[in-house]
């Protein structure tokens, strides 16, 4: 059977609660056949995060990663195509840090692609009813922080292991009290689920437009 593991993170920035996190708990709990799926939570502070993806993927033994993140303000699910070595937070995160210009891993690559097949991850949720897109920037806070982190780790030490990252937006039971763009957390789960299941079941991409222009 195939081994997933998934991540969310923790809450950070004062907000009650993390999406990315209640979303992957509901992918993880569901039951019926699939992929055997494994579910962790990440600590929102640098390198910490990545301590702990490297023990989940010891303790796991994955073929696959797929690790989750909020992105507050967006209005769909989006898969990540490229993480980018650097660090440079415009809040700190919760343990104070605020890396300003630090490459993530020093002398590594300027940057890693995704593994998984983005586009046809980005078709499979929006055919399961889930506004979903491609992103091709995951901001330079933990979030690429851990999607550099993970593609570093796998093109290094696991080759055979595909991973990638994926946003979602708020929650929209956790969004009342303001006017932002949001999903219902089982629309989210909903969407990653339909994710996950393409990137087990197929490694080569669709060829369609998923560019964007900013």
């Amino acid at each position: 059977m195939t081994r997933v593991l998934i991540t969310g993170f923790e809450t950070f920035a004062g907000e009650p609660t993390n999406p990315s996190w209640e979303a992957v708990r509901l992918v993880a709990d569901a039951p019926g056949p699939g992929p055997e799926v494994t579910a962790v939570r990440l600590s929102c502070v640098y390198g910490r995060a990545l301590d702990e993806l490297r023990a989940a993927v010891e303790r796991v033994e994955p073929d696959l990663v797929l690790c989750v993140g909020q992105a507050g303000g967006r209005p769909d699910v989006t898969v990540e195509r490229i993480a980018i070595n650097v660090d440079d937070a415009r809040i700190p995160d919760n343990a104070g840090r605020q890396p300003i210009d630090v490459p993530i891993v020093p002398g590594g690559p300027a940057a890693y692609f995704a593994t998984l097949p983005i586009k046809a991850c980005v078709a499979a949720a929006r055919a399961a009813g889930v506004p979903a897109s491609v992103s091709s920037t995951a901001g330079t806070f933990v979030c690429n922080h851990v999607f550099y982190g993970l593609m570093h780790l796998l093109t290094t030490e696991r080759p055979t292991v595909r991973g990638g990252f994926v946003h979602v937006p708020f929650a929209s039971d956790r969004a009342t009290d303001r006017a932002i763009a949001s999903l219902p957390l089982p629309t989210i789960a909903e969407g990653l689920r339909a994710i996950l299941t393409t990137a087990v079941d197929r490694v080569d991409d669709i060829v369609e437009v998923g560019g964007t222009t900013h």
